[in-house]
Parts: structure tokens; C-alpha cells; sequence
């Protein structure tokens, strides 16, 4: 009898843990496992990275390149109220996430090389795919 009371506890937890989770991935647009989703591609010397971030803005992400790896932040906070007819508060939701993911791009690559757009919650990322041999400093990438 122990056994099964376990065993449905176990359930319960589970089944808790995701609808939080789910909850809380639909506010972010996140995965769940808190990854970016990236399509990577090649077209002649450039390596294109599609990451999709819904729900974030331009202003809400920053790349950046550092000893040759490309780096991706996107944070974000969200608020959310409820009022009735007379302004007295009936619901308040608050939400703040952040997201990182890193690429190995090569050393040779330069900041200067790498371009970045931003148009429907997708940002579209061109990286030269031949390097040159020069050396860096830690610097951030425009978003147009």
C-alpha cells in the first residue's frame, strides 16, 4: 500500500512541475529545457544562425565576441495587471527571464565580420565561415 501512495505522489510532483514549467515557457517563448532554438546554415562563405526568441526585442539581446566565441543574452521582464472598473487590483504578474547560449566561431573571426538582424522575434545572425589571422577584443554586436 506504501508503494502506490509513492507512486502517486511521484505523479502528482510531476504533474505540478510541468504545468509550471509549461506556464512559465509560454510567457518566455523559451524551450523548455531553457535553450535557444537554432537552425544553423551555409550558404557560400557565410554561416547563417536563425534563433528564435519570441516575445524579446532587439533591446532585450545582446551578442557578443570574446576569444572566438560568439555569444547570445537575451533578458527579459514582463508585468502584467489586472484592474477592475473602480482601479482596485485584481491580478499582478510579473516575469523576468534570461537566456544565453555560446558558439565557437574561431579567433580570426572579428566583430566587424558579423552582422545581426532582428525581425519577428527570429534573430538572424551571418558569420564569415573563413577566418583571418588576427586577434580581438571583447566587443558587442549591433542589432539593426
Amino acid at each position: 500500500m506504501k508503494a502506490k501512495g509513492v507512486k502517486n505522489m511521484n505523479y502528482m510532483t510531476d504533474r505540478k512541475r510541468n504545468l509550471v514549467d509549461d506556464m512559465f515557457t509560454r510567457m518566455s517563448g523559451a524551450s523548455v529545457d531553457g535553450m535557444m532554438r537554432t537552425d544553423i546554415r551555409r550558404k557560400d562563405d557565410m554561416f547563417y544562425l536563425d534563433i528564435e526568441l519570441p516575445g524579446y526585442t532587439k533591446e532585450d539581446v545582446r551578442i557578443s565576441l570574446f576569444n572566438g566565441t560568439l555569444t547570445v543574452t537575451a533578458a527579459h521582464t514582463a508585468e502584467n495587471e489586472e484592474k477592475d472598473s473602480r482601479g482596485n487590483l485584481l491580478r499582478k504578474e510579473r516575469f523576468t527571464g534570461r537566456l544565453e547560449r555560446s558558439w565557437n566561431v574561431g579567433t580570426a573571426i572579428r566583430d566587424t565580420d558579423i552582422k545581426a538582424s532582428m525581425h519577428d522575434g527570429i534573430l538572424t545572425i551571418s558569420v564569415p565561415s573563413e577566418e583571418r589571422k588576427e586577434k580581438e577584443e571583447k566587443r558587442f554586436i549591433e542589432i539593426l
